[in-house]
C-alpha cells in the first residue's frame, strides 16, 4: 500500500509540472512548487457543488494574512513559539489551500526559543509582495518587530532583520503608497510595555528594513472599540484604510478605518460582527480581490481547543465603506456566511487542503508538524525510501515537572471538530524509563506511554491537569505487551472530548485510562502529536519508528 500510494504521489507531481497553467500571471510572479495537493479525510471546506464551508481551513492557523499575486493566494499566520514558524500557505481560489513551507526556520534569538516559550514568539505577521519580492513582517512582543524577505513564497526566505526594536510593539503591516513612500502601521501590547487599545503609524525606509521615527498615533480605541490591535494597511479610491480587530478574541467585531490622510483623522465603521450566527468574535484578517475583481476576506474564530480557525466571506464596497459577509437586517454591518458560493478566480480548481495524516516515506518531515521549540540535531530522523520516521529518546530536561517544557514534541494542529488519528510504532529502548507516545498537548495534556519496565513493555495512560501550572502527571495501571509494535489511537468527539485506545495487531483496539477533554494551549488551539524521550542520559539513546501517522 505504502509503495502504491508514493507512486501515485510521483505520478500527481508529474501531472503538476506539465498541466498548463491557464490565465495570466503577473510579470516576474513566482511559481509554485509543492507535491500533488493533499485531502484531508476529516475536514474539506470545498463542497464539490461550486460552494464552501466554512471554516475554510478548521484548524489553528491564528491572525491569518493573505495577499495576491497573479493568479495565486499566499497566507500566512502566527505560530508563537512552534517550529518552524510563519507558515506559508497557497491557493488557487481562496477556500482549497495547501502548506508551502514555513518562513522562520528557526526562530531567535536561539538560546531563547531553543526552550518552550508559551505565548511568546510570532505574534499576527502580515504578508505583501512588493518590488518582485515577499515581505513578512512579524512582531515578537518581547522584542520587536522582524522582516523576512523571499523571491519565491516557497523559499528560501532571508534570515530576520530587526525593524524595530520595541518592546510590547505588535502586529506590523506595511503600506507602499504611490508616491513609493512607506509607511507601517502597528498596535501595542500592555502586558508588555503598559499601552493598549491604539494604533499607531510610523514613517519606514523605502526598501522596508527600518523605521524612520517611533510613531504617530492615529487611532484610539479605549472609548468605543478597546482592544483595538491586528490592523491591516491598504489604500483605495484615495482613501487609506486600515482594519482591525477589536473588543477580544472571543467576542469582538472588526473595525474599518479610513483617511484620506496616512496619518488621519480615521472615520471608523464596525464592519463585520457576530450578529445572529453562531461565528463568535469574527475578526482579524485579510482583505484579497481576485482576478475578476471579487473582493475576499479572511478572518479567524476562536473556537477554543481548536484554535482560531480560518473562515471567508465576500465582501463588497457600499460608498468607499467595506461591508463582509452578508447583510440581512440592512444595518449596514455584515454578519459571517457559513455556506456560500466560491469565488470566481476564473476556472474551478480541485480540492485541497492542509496536510494532516503522514506515512513518513519523504526524506523529510512533513509539513504538518512543527516542534514544541527550536528544534535540535539528533531529535528525529526522516528515513526516507525506508518509510519511518525515527524519533530517538531524547532526555528530559533537568528538574523537569511535566512535558509543558519539554521543547522535542512533534506535534500538528487539530484538524476537525472530530477524528481519530492512529499512529504505528516499533520501541527499541536501551534502559528502563525510555518512553514513546501519541499526545493530545494544551494546557491540560494526556498521551499514551509505551514505556520499558525491567519486566518489558507497557503502555498507560497519562493525564496531566493544570501543566502550565506545574500540575503533576497521573498515570493509569499499566498492560504488558507482546512485541515492540503497537499501534496508539485517540478518538476526538464533539467539545474536544478524546477517548484513548491501542492494539497489538491493527485490528482490535482496547480502550484505555479515562475519557480526557482537550484544552488550548497559550494563545494556540490543542495539538496532537508524538514523542520519545528518556529520563538521565546514557551513551546511546534508544528510538521509536513511527510507520505512519493516519486521521480518519
Amino acid at each position: 500500500m505504502k509503495l502504491r500510494r508514493a507512486f501515485l504521489s510521483i505520478i500527481a507531481v508529474l501531472v503538476t509540472l506539465v498541466a498548463p497553467c491557464p490565465g495570466s500571471r503577473a510579470q516576474n510572479t513566482p511559481t509554485v512548487r509543492q507535491p500533488g495537493a493533499t485531502v484531508s479525510k476529516v475536514w474539506v471546506a470545498d463542497n464539490g457543488d461550486g460552494t464552501y464551508k466554512n471554516p475554510v481551513i478548521h484548524a489553528d492557523f491564528s491572525d491569518p494574512d493573505a495577499v495576491r499575486v497573479g493568479d495565486d493566494f499566499y497566507m500566512t499566520a502566527s505560530s508563537f513559539n512552534s517550529a518552524p514558524g510563519l507558515p506559508v500557505l497557497h491557493s488557487k481560489d481562496l477556500v482549497n489551500w495547501s502548506v508551502v513551507g514555513y518562513a522562520l526556520r528557526r526562530q531567535p534569538p536561539f538560546e531563547v526559543f531553543d526552550k518552550p516559550q508559551h505565548g511568546g514568539g510570532v505574534w499576527a505577521p502580515a504578508i505583501r509582495y512588493h518590488a518582485g519580492e515577499f515581505y513578512i513582517y512579524y512582531p515578537d512582543p518581547d522584542r520587536g518587530i522582524y522582516l523576512v524577505k523571499a523571491k519565491d513564497a516557497v523559499g528560501p526566505w532571508s534570515e530576520p532583520i530587526l525593524v524595530k526594536e520595541a518592546k510590547g510593539w505588535i502586529d506590523p503591516c506595511p503600506l507602499w503608497d504611490d508616491d513609493g513612500r512607506a509607511y507601517l502601521v502597528s498596535g501595542v501590547a500592555a502586558s508588555r510595555s503598559g499601552v493598549k487599545s491604539i494604533l499607531v503609524v510610523s514613517r519606514m525606509s523605502a526598501d522596508g528594513t527600518r523605521l524612520l521615527d517611533d510613531g504617530v498615533i492615529v487611532f484610539d480605541g479605549h472609548d468605543k472599540h478597546p482592544t483595538v490591535e491586528g490592523p491591516k494597511f491598504y489604500r483605495r479610491n484615495g482613501y487609506y484604510y486600515i482594519f482591525a480587530p477589536s473588543g477580544g478574541v472571543e467576542t469582538g467585531w472588526q473595525l474599518a478605518l479610513r483617511s484620506r490622510n496616512v496619518f488621519g483623522p480615521y472615520e471608523e465603521k464596525i464592519v463585520l460582527a457576530q450578529g445572529k450566527t453562531t461565528v463568535n468574535g469574527p475578526h482579524q484578517g485579510a482583505w484579497v480581490e481576485t482576478q475578476t475583481g471579487e473582493h475576499w476576506f479572511l478572518h479567524f474564530q476562536d473556537k477554543g481547543p481548536y484554535g482560531r480557525v480560518v473562515h471567508l466571506q465576500p465582501l463588497k464596497w457600499v460608498n468607499d465603506w467595506p461591508l463582509m459577509g452578508t447583510d440581512a437586517d440592512g444595518d449596514g454591518t455584515g454578519e459571517p456566511v457559513l455556506r456560500f458560493k466560491k469565488p470566481n478566480v476564473g476556472r474551478v480548481w480541485p480540492s485541497a487542503t492542509p496536510p494532516d495524516s503522514d506515512e513518513f516515506d519523504e526524506p523529510w518531515l512533513g509539513l504538518q508538524w512543527q516542534w514544541h521549540a527550536n528544534p535540535q540535531p539528533n531529535w528525529a530522523f526522516p528515513a526516507g525510501g525506508l518509510g519511518y520516521l525515527r524519533l530517538i529518546n531524547v532526555p528530559l530536561p533537568e528538574g523537569h515537572k511535566n512535558l509543558w517544557d519539554v521543547p522535542s514534541l512533534l506535534l500538528q494542529k487539530f484538524p476537525a471538530p472530530g477524528f481519530t488519528a492512529t499512529t504505528k510504532l516499533n520501541f527499541t529502548p536501551r534502559t528502563d524509563d525510555e518512553k514513546t507516545g501519541l499526545l493530545v498537548m494544551g494546557l491540560d495534556y494526556a498521551y499514551l506511554s509505551v514505556k520499558k519496565r525491567p519486566e518489558g513493555l507497557f503502555v498507560s495512560q497519562v493525564v496531566c491537569k493544570n501543566a502550565d501550572k506545574q500540575g503533576a502527571e497521573r498515570e493509569s495501571a499499566g498492560v504488558p505487551l507482546k512485541g515492540s509494535t503497537v499501534f496508539l489511537r485517540v478518538k476526538v468527539s464533539a467539545n474536544a472530548v478524546c477517548n484513548f485506545s491501542f492494539s497489538e495487531d491493527g485490528k482490535t483496539f482496547r480502550p484505555i485510562g479515562e475519557p480526557f477533554t482537550a484544552r488550548p494551549g497559550r494563545w494556540i488551539g490543542a495539538k496532537v502529536g508524538v514523542f520519545a524521550s528518556r529520563v538521565g542520559r546514557t551513551r546511546e539513546n534508544g528510538y521509536a519508528d513511527f510507520d505512519w501517522f493516519r486521521f480518519e
